[in-house]
């Protein structure tokens, strides 16, 4: 699990051509109304060389419990002949928020570990994760008080789950690299200007995942009885081949 080196991408070029349409209508939230079809502009990984990544936690292993669905990290992923998976995703925050499926619980009493690294493979953030009162999917924020995301600079980051007491044992783990990258001023103009929902859009339309994700799910969390919202939350993890672990519980920052 070592951190590649090397990599750059200016933020001009990470859009792929080819674009994945959310298509939803947009309701209404913050007394602003917009209708459209949100499309989701995922980055293209970088090439040489690529980031790599698991976006599955994989089988059992151990003392971990059976789960009908493996740990999952929500974030884009690509797969490359013949078995590479490159998990990459954009944001524009320093201390960004990132999203998991997990699948235990407290009483699986399991040591969750959530790792940063930067480029010289060196631990930025090293924190142990509390598990939830029960699986859901669940947010871990980078806090401020920790070293923030330089822009253009790429940050490898891990969630593990021990489920053996030897320490050379094989972790349950997801990984994936975030870059930061700095959006241009008449996009940060646009979404100075507009509500929580509309924000989402723009983010998801210039690939910026984690402030998408980020932004959606907290208007989930303020308004979990809105269809418009539950089936733009499930069409926005299809779009990335996620669709399995859309309708589970978005669990309270408290889980």
């Amino acid at each position: 699990m070592r951190l590649l080196f090397g990599l750059t991408l200016g933020y001009l070029g990470f859009l792929t051509s080819q674009t994945l349409a959310l298509a939803m209508p947009i309701a209404s939230h913050n007394m602003k109304t917009v209708s459209q079809t949100v499309n989701f502009n995922p980055p293209k990984p970088p090439a040489d060389p690529p980031p790599g990544g698991r976006v599955l936690g994989g089988a059992k292993r151990g003392s971990c419990p059976q789960v009908q669905q493996d740990l999952t990290a929500l974030v884009p992923f690509t797969k490359e002949p013949p078995s590479v998976t490159n998990v990459w995703s954009l944001t524009t925050s320093a201390h960004p928020t990132f999203w998991f499926y997990v699948p235990y619980s407290q009483t699986a009493n399991l040591p969750a570990m959530f790792v940063l690294q930067d480029q010289q493979s060196k631990d930025l953030y090293k924190q142990p994760i509390a598990l939830p009162n029960h699986p859901g999917i669940m947010s871990i924020s980078l806090p401020a008080n920790a070293p923030g995301l330089a822009v253009n600079q790429q940050y490898r980051w891990f969630l593990t789950f021990a489920c053996e007491t030897q320490e050379d044992s094989p972790p349950i783990y997801v990984e994936g690299v975030i870059q930061r990258v700095k959006l241009s001023r008449e996009i940060t103009q646009e979404l100075q200007t507009a509500t929580p929902l509309q924000q989402f859009a723009i983010y998801a339309q210039n690939g910026i995942w984690h402030e998408a994700i980020t932004t959606l799910a907290k208007l989930r969390q303020e308004h979990p009885q809105d269809p418009a919202l539950k089936t733009q939350w499930q069409n926005l993890l299809a779009s990335i081949r996620l669709g399995n672990v859309a309708t589970e519980p978005i669990l309270s920052d408290k889980h």
